[in-house]
């Protein structure tokens, strides 16, 4: 997954009128803003799982984050806004309305302690030497614990951080990483692995 081939002030549309209270300015945002590209595109992809509608949804994100800077707050955490931008989009678009659909109604707060494991995606992939598989299974697992695995494992994100990005309590943050890293394992383990063919002749 690449970067994406334009910058921030590149994503406003000619015409918008951007108007921005006090010294805020678009180069005030653009130093915050784009070294999280790549990163705000990662996690985009994944939970589209489509490169054209990843960069439509970066594209609006930064967009907003443009018309609505006057809102952050000066000294907190820039790119956890940046990603609850990101996924509200995400959610309001037909893409996430769809995947928000398919929310399993059981409980997420029994047992969010079994979030502290020593097993992550990273480990597993250690492990396997398979990334495709471990890509296939984070892709697969439904989109409130694939976020919620990206966010902690993959953009190292405090569970605070997370909790704030998802607008939900900390302990459901636990259990839903708890859950998703269970799932995660469950797919690599019943998945064979398959290994390239080899040939053992000799050339001629």
């Amino acid at each position: 997954m690449g970067p994406i081939g334009f910058g921030v002030t590149g994503m406003i549309p000619r015409g918008t009128v951007w108007i921005s209270p006090g010294n805020q300015t678009v180069g005030e945002v653009e130093e915050l803003a784009i070294p999280l590209m790549n990163s705000a595109y990662n996690l985009a992809r994944w939970l589209v799982r489509n490169d054209s509608d990843a960069e439509d949804l970066v594209q609006e994100t930064y967009l907003k984050a443009l018309r609505n800077f006057h809102s952050f707050q000066s000294g907190t955490d820039f790119r956890a806004w940046m990603y609850r931008i990101l996924r509200n989009t995400f959610l309001t678009s037909l893409t996430g309305l769809r995947a928000a659909a398919t929310v399993p109604l059981d409980s997420e707060e029994d047992g969010p302690e079994l979030a502290v494991e020593n097993e992550t995606p990273e480990t597993l992939l250690m492990k396997c030497l398979d990334f495709e598989r471990v890509q296939q299974a984070i892709g697969d697992l439904p989109v409130h614990y694939r976020e919620t695995l990206l966010l902690c494992d993959m953009e190292e994100m405090s569970y605070r951080q997370i909790a704030e990005i998802l607008s939900i309590p900390v302990g459901t943050v636990m259990s839903r990483l708890a859950r998703a890293r269970k799932l995660t394992r469950q797919f690599l383990r019943s998945t064979p692995v398959t290994y390239p063919a080899v040939s053992l002749s000799r050339p001629a």
